[in-house]
């Protein structure tokens, strides 16, 4: 694996050799490319030809979180692709856009672009998040669900604001609301809080994993310029519209079952979002629900154990009956 020192990026819809530039397009048997996507550009890694599966990054990460399950998924019969959400990686850094209802769009946006009629999406932390979101919004476009280490919406806001310990646990998102303060904290000493939170984040099972070199891949990423306000831009909404009429909406709309299979990953010893507040998200999914628990494993089950999280997924999507 090699880390430019650069970024790069092409127009719209334009392919690129993996490494072509920047600490964004790492080398790998991927392709990378930009497409458009709900105003915006997105860029993406896939690999490998079948049924798309779309793979959805959260903080403080981007693409290159799935960088075992993309040859996995390929070589087990699907289109993998990952994308970078906006404002993060090699995606457009808008000045506006960033709550969930509009980057769910972008999501199901990417999934028109990339010429499918659906996918099954795969979303870990802030994109479970809207994984579970756009199952909801735009349910014609999710073939399957699949979601680690994020409880459904409903479940994440009921959690943080009834449940003590998921609050504390949670400590960094009530920090993001303060103004810039957060984006400096971020980008202070080269990234050096990003490396802490993931180290912080995952369990003790797998002392290999992070290890310094994907610790500085992170970094590199969220030091790119703006990356770091676009990055807690979410959180600020998910925490401020709690009481404000577009949030009651998006709480309200979010009642609506999900009615796709769906498997919910999650580590047993996840310090970030707690076993409790995750678990109960089923009574939202009105389809077969699959709970897995990775025992002995933190906040980055796909990282810290790829191999076992790679063959439940994949084994559950070739599935074609997943039972309750």
């Amino acid at each position: 694996m090699t880390v430019p020192d650069s970024s790069a990026s092409g127009p719209a819809g334009s392919a690129s050799p993996a490494g072509a530039g920047g600490p964004v397009r790492l080398d790998g048997p991927w392709t990378h490319r930009d497409v458009a996507a709900n105003g915006a550009r997105f860029h993406i890694a896939e690999m490998g030809e079948g049924p798309l599966v779309l793979l959805l990054h959260g903080f403080p990460q981007f693409w290159w979180t799935w960088r075992h399950q993309l040859p996995a998924l390929a070589e087990a019969g699907f289109r993998a692709v990952a994308m970078d959400l906006r404002g993060v990686g090699g995606s457009d850094r808008t000045p506006r856009g960033y709550d969930p209802a509009n980057l769910a769009l972008d999501v199901t946006g990417v999934i028109r672009s990339l010429g499918e009629p659906d996918a099954a999406l795969v979303g870990h932390d802030l994109g479970g998040y809207l994984a579970w979101t756009a199952a909801v919004m735009r349910p014609k476009l999710v073939r399957r669900l699949a979601v680690s280490s994020m409880p459904h919406p409903r479940r994440w806001r009921s959690s943080m604001l009834s449940d003590f310990a998921q609050s504390r646990a949670g400590s960094y998102i009530w920090g993001f609301q303060r103004p810039w303060l957060p984006e400096r904290q971020l980008l202070a000493d080269d990234a050096a809080l990003v490396g802490r939170l993931v180290q912080d984040w995952a369990g003790p099972r797998t002392p290999e994993f992070p290890d310094e070199e994907t610790l500085a891949v992170y970094r590199r990423a969220m030091s790119i310029p703006s990356t770091a306000h676009c990055s807690i831009e979410p959180y600020r909404w998910m925490v401020r519209s709690m009481a404000r009429p577009d949030g009651v909406q998006f709480n309200r709309r979010m009642k609506r079952p999900v009615r796709v299979p769906t498997l919910h990953l999650h580590g047993s010893l996840d310090p970030a979002v707690r076993t409790r507040s995750s678990a109960g998200s089923g009574e939202y999914v009105e389809a077969p629900y699959r709970w897995r628990l990775f025992d002995g494993v933190g906040h980055f089950p796909h990282e810290e154990d790829p191999i076992a999280f790679s063959t439940e997924l994949i084994n559950w999507l070739k599935d074609p009956e997943p039972d309750r």
